[in-house]
């Protein structure tokens, strides 16, 4: 079994219940934390509806909190919601301001974080 996530109707990831739960309420915590929605709609039949505008502001807000972190479990326990929200943000089309590819000039803090977001993109069915 596995669970979509549809931006209008492009599919930005397939997953399996068991990550779709762990993320959706990864999700959840990072919207507390951030204190804004994340345009990551409820799990209906299956598939989750991601509002782009609202998921743009939330990855802003996510990577900037990042970026502003120094302590290293903080980065530990952030790193890999941040990653997978920063493919879903690229295979949106949304400007995330650092390249997955390769960061963008001042966005040296985000080569590890980039690293990790190409690693999960590489399982990306296609």
């Amino acid at each position: 079994m596995s669970q979509y996530f549809d931006l209008g109707d492009e599919m930005l990831w397939n997953s399996s219940n068991g990550v779709s739960r762990m993320f959706q309420r990864q999700v959840a915590l990072f919207e507390a934390e951030l204190g804004i929605p994340s345009g990551v709609g409820p799990m209906e039949n299956d598939e989750c509806q991601v509002s782009s505008d609202s998921f743009e502001t939330f990855v802003h807000a996510l990577l900037a909190q990042h970026r502003r972190a120094s302590h290293s479990v903080w980065l530990a326990l952030h790193e890999g919601f941040a990653a997978t929200v920063l493919v879903l943000a690229e295979r949106a089309g949304l400007a995330t301001g650092i390249g997955m590819a390769a960061p963008t000039e001042g966005a040296a803090w985000a080569a590890g974080l980039c690293e990790k977001a190409r690693e999960l993109d590489r399982v990306r069915p296609r």
